[in-house]
């Protein structure tokens, strides 16, 4: 099934039925999947040739990424930076979210801000696995027809989001204490709160 169209009914029925594919998310274009189906997210992984490097975890709200097994603390912590492009690693070390995490402590993880149909799509699907849409050492897709080359008919379905050769990844940041660590400079500006 290849589904070129917009970010529909049709899209949401696949994802709920396991569908791994290309769509273009807050930032690049990404291949996803349901975060919550354990069988999309191991083909996701096989797809991309992806070992002890976990993918990013997008969702509509706190809640849902509360409901995945995430700590509510946890994410309270990061709620300051969302929403938007900035992916923040919160500590995943629930035995149930092993089949997300690849033995690693911690998920990168962001409420997404931006485009309004994907959101729509997030609160319907739940959180989605994302990673960029490409192979290993190879630039991320910047045009659905790019995507289509590096997976062809792995994938079960393409959305064309337009050219996206001028944006970039989600800035990634780790919190340590007071202030972030930025591990990689993307789109999206650290704001912090004011302490007094």
């Amino acid at each position: 099934m290849l589904i070129q169209s917009s970010m529909d009914k049709q899209l949401c029925d696949a994802l709920m039925d396991g569908a791994v594919g290309v769509l273009p998310t807050d930032t690049l274009y990404g291949v996803v999947c349901r975060a919550a189906d354990q069988k999309a997210v191991q083909r996701l992984y096989a797809l991309k040739h992806r070992e002890s490097k976990p993918g990013t975890i997008i969702a509509a709200s706190q809640d849902q990424l509360a409901e995945l097994g995430l700590s509510p603390h946890d994410l309270a912590r990061a709620a300051v930076y969302w929403p938007g492009p900035i992916s923040v690693l919160i500590p995943a070390t629930e035995p149930k979210l092993a089949y997300l995490t690849q033995g690693l402590p911690e998920l990168a993880c962001r409420i997404v801000a931006a485009p309004p149909e994907l959101i729509e799509l997030l609160q319907k699907t739940g959180p989605l696995l994302t990673s960029s849409a490409n192979q290993p050492g190879e630039p991320p897709a910047a045009s659905v027809d790019e995507a289509k080359q590096y997976f062809a008919d792995a994938v079960d379905f393409c959305i064309d989001g337009g050219d996206k050769s001028s944006a970039e990844p989600s800035t990634l940041i780790h919190l340590r204490g007071d202030q972030p660590e930025i591990l990689r400079q993307g789109a999206g500006t650290i704001v912090t709160k004011e302490t007094s």
